[in-house]
């Protein structure tokens, strides 16, 4: 009796553990063994419970679609703007020139079609915006100074702050007027002084906030009268302004970009370069866009950081689509992002009232999407959602197809604005399991 009680303590078998692990999931088999192997030295009375939290912990780490209920648009921890990703898996001639048959850049395709769309003499793509700023920075001011709105000096999400980038760039910041109001005669004292070395008036979006009342800014045609060049980081990415893809599909431009930079406006206004991030107003990939003058975009391209801060395939892959699909004006039916924001009113109400009456759970309410991402900070878009009252997030968050709702107040809120249409049912079918 001592002898299996002895046998009985014994810690279950690594492999007999991997293979129960297998049963719960599709990870690799080293992976379950990994588990298996630190649920047996970590806890061994309860090695099998263990090592499946550690699989699924494993799993959580994994990229994985889902689904954002949020009511978000561009949800920065949901990857922005959400972009279906296709490839014939062949090789690419992402540097080579089939017309000459010698190596060619892979800036060429991408920069002809943004500077089609903006106006632009020439342009080129980094990894992401805040690449894009370094790289104008470090190119075309190394060793002298850039002045900038003190009220446009600002920090944004990750700890991203412009006075770093001017230091990293090698570059130095000079900051003009106030956090409130700043003039031209004070980039222009700036510029004239005999202490500073001004290679560059910058313009830089605030993003993710908004400064009202007694205000006042220097526009880009004014800062273009100054005998520096003037480069914007208009941040959102906003190609056009008029919005010209709309056409057909909403009747006039949505007021929450009655403020937002635009690209092409930025460049007619007098701007020498804009830099824009793609994977947002865009609704490309992730990435960094520098457009503007043939002669800067040329300096920042043989910059020795370019190599370090280039794009790889796949992103140029998804963003000539992208592009393509402007020139194209498919933009609401080609573009998650658009399709989301064109999409009417009464269509969202219908989805959620749809939805509510086959989960035989919730409640049609009236929300509030934000574009997110630090695009059109202060404004909202009228939504339709569904409200269940209680936290159900985790059970939401847990389902097949992870589900990210919010709570508010003990009520857990559906926006069926950010749900793509296509995932309505799978919504269906985890909500009828909260019953």
């Amino acid at each position: 009796m001592a002898n299996n009680e002895s046998t009985s303590s014994y810690p279950p078998s690594i492999d007999t553990l991997a293979r129960h692990l297998a049963t719960v999931s599709t990870l690799p088999h080293a992976l379950l063994v990994d588990c298996a192997q630190r649920a047996v030295r970590d806890n061994a009375p309860e090695a099998l419970t263990t090592a499946i939290d550690y699989v699924h912990d494993v799993e959580s780490m994994m990229l994985t679609d889902v689904i954002n209920a949020t009511g978000v648009l561009l949800h920065t921890n949901l990857g922005r703007a959400p972009l279906a990703t296709t490839t014939s898996g062949r090789p690419t001639n992402i540097e080579f020139n089939l017309h000459t048959g010698e190596r060619g850049s892979r800036q060429d395709g991408v920069g002809h079609l943004i500077s089609q769309l903006v106006g632009a003499e020439a342009a080129i793509v980094v990894n992401n915006n805040a690449a894009a700023v370094m790289l104008v920075v470090a190119a075309l001011a190394y060793e002298r100074d850039v002045a900038i709105s003190r009220g446009e000096s600002v920090e944004i999400g990750g700890g991203f702050r412009i006075p770093d980038v001017m230091e990293q760039s090698g570059a130095r910041l000079v900051d003009v007027g106030t956090t409130n109001r700043t003039r031209l005669r004070d980039y222009k004292k700036a510029i004239d002084s005999r202490h500073h070395d001004v290679a560059l008036t910058m313009k830089v979006h605030p993003s993710n906030f908004s400064i009202q009342g007694f205000t006042e800014q220097t526009t880009i045609a004014e800062l273009a009268t100054l005998d520096v060049p003037v480069v914007a980081d208009i941040g959102s990415g906003l190609i056009d302004n008029t919005c010209p893809w709309l056409q057909g599909h909403m009747n006039t431009v949505p007021a929450w970009l009655i403020n937002e930079p635009a690209a092409r406006q930025a460049l007619a206004d007098g701007a020498d370069l804009v830099m824009f991030s793609g994977d947002k107003l865009l609704g490309g990939p992730q990435c960094g866009i520098i457009a503007g003058r043939a002669d800067l975009v040329d300096a920042c391209a043989s910059h020795p950081l370019m190599r370090a801060l280039r794009p790889g395939g796949l992103t140029l892959h998804s963003l000539t689509q992208v592009l393509l699909s402007y020139l194209s004006k498919t933009v609401c039916t080609d573009i998650p992002f658009w399709a989301m924001v064109s999409t009417p009113l009464l269509a969202v109400e219908q989805r959620a009232i749809n939805i509510v009456e086959l989960a035989h759970i919730g409640t049609v309410v009236e929300l509030e999407s934000v574009v997110g991402a630090g695009s059109a900070p202060g404004t909202t878009i009228e939504s339709y959602g569904i409200a269940i009252p209680g936290q159900h997030r985790e059970a939401l968050r847990m389902w097949s197809t992870p589900i990210i709702a919010r709570i508010v107040d003990q009520t857990t809120f559906i926006d069926v604005r950010s749900v793509q249409p296509q995932d309505d049912l799978i919504l269906i079918n985890a909500l009828s399991a909260l019953r």
